[in-house]
């Protein structure tokens, strides 16, 4: 093996590599609402429409989520760190070679489809493996900690983004992304290894005499539709990948994607409405991190259920705020607070109802209905503008579908204590 086979801090080395996906996923994060700064600048560089720019940012969120299960999959065959480095040379090379754009098609290739890629092998799924591969205890605290990385990129990166957007255009913002991206590639190289065993270590919380986990085996192809399969015959599975759906569709979909265009029409300057995100990232940071000691407490199902309804709440009060300075901030900490605090709950029902080794892979498809949600609101959003001349109807249509993610949390009935996961594990 490549690096050192000692790591200091004994099973504390764990946090070590926690910080280090940490990284990966802000910057993944970051990358992913660089769209919504730069929507505004490509429409006055390039004329494009607001709805074509849309489909491209839409692409690249549905790639996002398509690609994680396969991710997941590809992490246990070739290596976490092989694959985590090569998403991170694709989403370094697709923003610098979007520097070249001149139509519409390449914007939607870089941006769209190359992105989308890269940053979908570096998102939730991620989290969820380094969860289950580095703890045996803690695992939602860990959890909620790399979901508010997602947060927190968009804290570090957005209003940066917008201040370069601002006063450069479109292309510091894709350059910005491109060395950040870069960066990230040797310490990713050098401080994470594949397995605590890699370096003589068991997992965090984990007993002396814990058994050796099993490499997988054959074809990791055939083994994510497989387990997507036997799934898919289970209404949890359903259930999880519905409330997830909702989840994209009311975050980085709709909010993510077009909150700074929304502002824009309400006579708020671009950087100003991406101070607003940076302060929803801050609230969701204290959200999901609190979400995380929540779930290894309580019923994550309550969890989700309040979760929701917060959130529909939330966007069906936006439009009718007046977008005052004590309203966005009444929005921001509300909303804020629960941007992605459903994703420890979710993921704990998700080993729940199918196993630590199958768990993390079903969460893979749940997370993939997620970016499908985002894609939907994301292309959704750009259409109402271009139809309506504004966003209202979209952000209400939010709202509703936030309530109905509430009500069916509640359906979600996992495996009870004793039983056996849904999915066999494999030997």
């Amino acid at each position: 093996m490549a690096i050192a086979q000692t790591r200091p801090f004994g099973q504390r080395y764990a946090f070590v590599v926690v910080g280090v996906i940490f990284l990966a996923l802000l910057i993944a994060a970051g990358l992913r609402s660089a769209p919504s700064v730069m929507m505004v600048p490509l429409e006055q560089a390039f004329g494009w429409r607001r709805d074509t720019i849309s489909f491209s940012a839409a692409l690249g969120i549905f790639l996002y989520g398509l690609v994680g299960p396969f991710a997941a999959a590809l992490m246990e065959r070739v290596g976490l760190r092989r694959t985590v480095m090569a998403s991170l040379v694709l989403m370094a090379g697709s923003t610098a070679l979007s520097l070249l754009m001149r139509e519409p098609w390449q914007l939607i290739a870089t941006w769209g489809v190359f992105s989308g890629i890269g940053s979908g092998a570096v998102a939730s799924v991620l989290g969820a493996t380094v969860a289950n591969r580095w703890f045996k205890t803690n695992r939602g605290l860990v959890m909620g900690l790399m979901s508010a990385s997602s947060a927190t990129g968009m804290l570090v990166f957005l209003p940066v983004l917008a201040a370069l957007a601002q006063w450069g255009g479109w292309q510091p913002v894709a350059i910005t992304v491109s060395i950040a991206c870069a960066a990230l590639l040797p310490v990713v190289y050098l401080l994470v290894p594949e397995r605590p065993a890699s370096i003589g270590l068991r997992r965090f919380g984990a007993e002396a005499d814990e058994p050796p986990v099993a490499a997988p085996q054959g074809n990791f192809l055939t083994s994510t539709l497989a387990t997507l399969g036997q799934a898919a015959r289970t209404r949890v599975f359903w259930y999880l990948f519905a409330t997830f759906f909702v989840c994209g569709f009311t975050t980085n979909g709709l909010v993510g994607t077009h909150l700074i265009a929304f502002c824009g029409d309400m006579g708020i300057p671009e950087v100003q409405a991406a101070g607003l995100l940076a302060v929803m990232g801050v609230f969701d940071l204290i959200g999901t991190t609190l979400s995380g000691w929540l779930t290894d407490r309580y019923d994550p199902r309550k969890l989700l259920c309040v979760y929701y309804g917060v959130r529909g709440l939330s966007l069906m009060y936006l439009p009718y705020s007046g977008f005052s300075p004590v309203a966005l901030g009444i929005f921001a900490v509300l909303y804020g607070l629960d941007w992605i605090a459903t994703v420890p709950p979710t993921l704990r029902l998700s080993n729940e109802s199918f196993g630590d080794r199958a768990g993390p892979l079903v969460f893979g498809w749940v997370v993939a209905g997620h970016q499908v949600g985002a894609a939907a609101a994301a292309y959704f959003g750009g259409t109402m503008r271009q139809l309506q001349g504004n966003y209202q109807l979209a952000f209400l249509i939010a709202g509703l579908t936030g309530i109905m993610a509430a009500a069916i949390s509640m359906l979600i009935e996992p495996p009870r204590r004793g039983e056996a996961a849904v999915v066999p594990q494999p030997a």
